[in-house]
């Protein structure tokens, strides 16, 4: 439940611009605005994850055990990251601004954001290893 309320909270920050205005990533802006970089950052870190996934999914094609196992294995992650961010973030409070202060909004994904880029080089590693000979 905190973890979904911890997902929503940059949407719900960021939804408090103007009407039909986005708010921007600025590195030396406001909260709203560091909390728009650290957003793009995942997002950035998020497709990478997905394009390593994708070609060892292609590469791996004709190995259906190789494929089923890899596929449990990137769920597990998932559940793992999401756990890691919890345990990361654990806050006694209903309100987790009590226990982190409105930096939850920037270290949330940018944690989120350190996981995923690392999981991302061990896709790639077990690419290269598995079929780089190829």
């Amino acid at each position: 439940m905190k973890a979904a309320a911890l997902l929503l909270l940059p949407f719900v920050l960021l939804s408090s611009a103007r009407p039909g205005e986005e708010i921007k990533c600025n590195d030396g802006g406001t909260t709203l605005e560091m909390a728009a970089c650290a957003r793009d950052e995942f997002n950035a870190a998020d497709k990478e994850l997905n394009a390593a996934y994708q070609l060892l999914l292609a590469a791996g094609e004709k190995e259906p055990t190789f494929i089923a196992n890899l596929r449990n294995a990137q769920k597990a992650w998932i559940k793992f990251r999401d756990a890691s961010l919890e345990a990361r973030f654990a806050c006694e409070d209903q309100d987790d601004r009590v226990c982190w202060g409105s930096m939850i909004q920037l270290d949330w994904p940018a944690y989120k954001t350190m996981l995923t880029r690392e999981r991302t080089e061990q896709l790639n590693k077990l690419l290269a290893e598995r079929y780089s000979a190829e």
